[in-house]
């Protein structure tokens, strides 16, 4: 335990032994925000005897989960190895490899990439007659992207386009752009997300085996999160309400 606790400053030692309940930390770049995450997982587990299923610490980047796997492996070895590390993005694919046929797609959907998101837009405004001057792929992208981000179906998005002519078409654009990618057995990046709380939104048995099996949730660069990663993240954590999320104070759009 000399090791894990070893090198913590006052402030970092509190918010790593405190284990039960909401925890939010807020600290400005390079205070050791990680070094707070990655201690209080090797607590829990040498310390209170949690079994590293019941964990899941969330990332931004595949880098960021790597050096957390890294420097949790330092302070207890191999036993981290059954816990899962990841971005919102890996951690949801592993939710939809087993749940996905819920809502219609097949377990082999594949994840569409940027260039393949720009084909089939390109292939949804010939089919539409619309101009792709005036509506250009990386614009429509962006538009359905912050769309998704903010958890707004096609139909929610005409709804808040208030007769904007722009927008309206981006619905319709929208709209059959989804229905190509279901064709296709094909999910965007913003899909995995929000498909992923669909499904946990729409199947109890499968929000409480998730539920249950994390006991624990950590998040890293809370900041950042949208809507739809704040939605994940609650609906996660809301039954042990044992979350813990790391941010920087120099941000202004931390949601708790």
């Amino acid at each position: 335990m000399q090791n894990i606790l070893e090198g913590l400053n006052k402030s970092q030692y509190e918010a790593v032994v405190t284990a039960e309940g909401p925890s939010l930390v807020i600290a400005g770049a390079g205070s050791g925000k990680t070094k707070v995450l990655t201690h209080k997982i090797a607590y829990l587990i040498d310390e209170k005897g949690i079994s590293p299923w019941n964990i899941l610490a969330i990332t931004f980047t595949n880098k960021a989960a790597n050096e957390m796997k890294n420097r949790i492996e330092k302070l207890i070895g191999d036993k981290s190895n059954e816990m899962w590390i990841g971005t919102f993005h890996s951690i949801c694919v592993r939710i939809l490899r087993r749940y996905i046929d819920r809502i219609g797609f097949d377990k082999s959907f594949v994840i569409f990439d940027t260039g393949d998101q720009k084909s089939l837009v390109k292939q949804t405004l010939k089919e539409l007659n619309i101009d792709d001057k005036l509506f250009t792929e990386r614009g429509v992208l962006s538009e359905i992207s912050n769309a998704k981000n903010e958890m707004l179906t096609p139909e929610g998005y005409l709804a808040r386009a208030n007769g904007e002519y722009r927008k309206e078409k981006i619905a319709t654009i929208y709209e059959l752009y989804q229905k190509k990618l279901k064709q296709n057995n094909g999910l965007d990046f913003d899909d995995i997300i929000n498909n992923t709380i669909q499904i946990l939104m729409e199947n109890p048995d499968a929000l409480e085996y998730y539920q249950e099996k994390f006991k624990y949730v950590l998040v890293d660069e809370y900041q950042d999160t949208n809507k739809a990663q704040f939605t994940l993240v609650v609906l996660l954590s809301s039954r042990h309400g044992n979350i813990t999320v790391v941010g920087d104070n120099d941000q202004r759009n931390l949601l708790f």
